[in-house]
């Protein structure tokens, strides 16, 4: 177990030149490249959503494009289109901004259904099908999926189909005290986010990546937290304060994200508070409350906390 550890510490050393604190933003980004996932990352404007992503993608030697969207974007603007070629009178497929490593969609809540449709095929299937012709994407393809979480006014909220194909729902929230005095340090001495070539950024081998995701796939897991998994999964969907609980698939992925947390940490087995830091990202988006516990406030998060206190750890 090499490569994981060695490319987290140096992408989370090296993302700190541009970002300061949002430690758990950073480690879920990484998560969600390793894992071959997808995060939903939510926050206020401000917060350093973009420029982690954006930091994260130089120092991975990764391709990146960014989708800002709004309520009249079609499909077409971000799989691409066919045009007529005037020279030869034939159409040719110009490429559309999935066509990248990683993808930063800002704002997807105010993207249309339609457009939201053609995204998920994306993120899914990992190909686009234009005029019947598939094109397949990168293999690195990521898509990370910004939204306002106190803003709806004109939004289309994400349906719980397309909210389930996210490995990691990232809650972003405001710097500490003395992080928010460093980034302010850092703007007197001249940093810009605007232009990262100045941070000079030392990127990875590319072979690295690559091993990487191989060792997180063999990461092992003993039995008794597989079944671990599945009781705290299969608690969320008796859990009285929830209508809807987390399907196979979450399951799944708190397993794959919690290989990912242990190959950071240099292990190649997993432990139970391995799949405890992975539950909350994992399943917090994939919760549906009932009506009276949203009433009394009750957030998926504190249901979580609840769930994993009331499942035995297993020995």
């Amino acid at each position: 177990m090499d490569a994981v550890p060695q490319l987290a510490r140096h992408v989370l050393s090296e993302i700190d030149k541009a970002v300061v604190g949002q430690e758990p933003l950073k480690t879920g980004c990484l998560m969600a490249v390793l894992c071959e996932g997808h995060a939903l990352v939510e926050g206020v404007p401000g917060v350093a959503k973009t420029l982690t992503i954006k930091a994260l993608s130089r120092l991975l030697g990764l391709g990146y494009q960014r989708v800002q969207c709004t309520a009249d974007l079609m499909p077409a603007d971000i799989t691409g289109t066919s045009v007529v070629t005037l020279a030869t009178g034939g159409f040719q497929f110009h490429k559309g901004p999935v066509f990248t490593d990683l993808l930063l969609v800002d704002e997807i809540n105010r993207m249309p259904p339609r457009t939201q449709a053609a995204l998920l095929e994306c993120m899914e299937e990992r190909q686009v099908t234009v005029d019947g012709v598939r094109h397949d994407l990168e293999p690195f393809f990521t898509v990370f999926a910004t939204q306002n979480p106190i803003e709806f006014e004109g939004t289309y909220p994400l349906p719980e189909a397309q909210l389930d194909r996210f490995l990691l729902k990232i809650r972003v929230p405001y710097p500490e005290t003395a992080d928010e005095v460093r980034i302010l340090a850092a703007a007197q001495a001249g940093f810009d986010a605007r232009h990262l070539d100045a941070v000079k950024l030392t990127p990875v081998d590319a072979a690295l990546l690559r091993e990487g995701r191989r060792e997180v796939r063999n990461v092992t897991v003993e039995a008794s937290l597989l079944a671990y998994i599945v009781q705290l999964v299969r608690k969320t969907r008796d859990w009285p304060a929830v209508s809807l609980g987390a399907s196979p698939r979450a399951a799944v992925n708190l397993m794959l994200a919690s290989k990912a947390l242990a190959a950071i940490d240099g292990r190649s087995y997993i432990v139970p508070d391995d799949v405890k830091a992975a539950a909350l990202p994992v399943l917090r988006h994939r919760l549906v409350m009932q009506p009276e516990a949203d009433l009394e406030g009750i957030t998926p998060d504190q249901t979580l906390q609840d769930i994993i206190r009331s499942v035995e750890v297993p020995r």
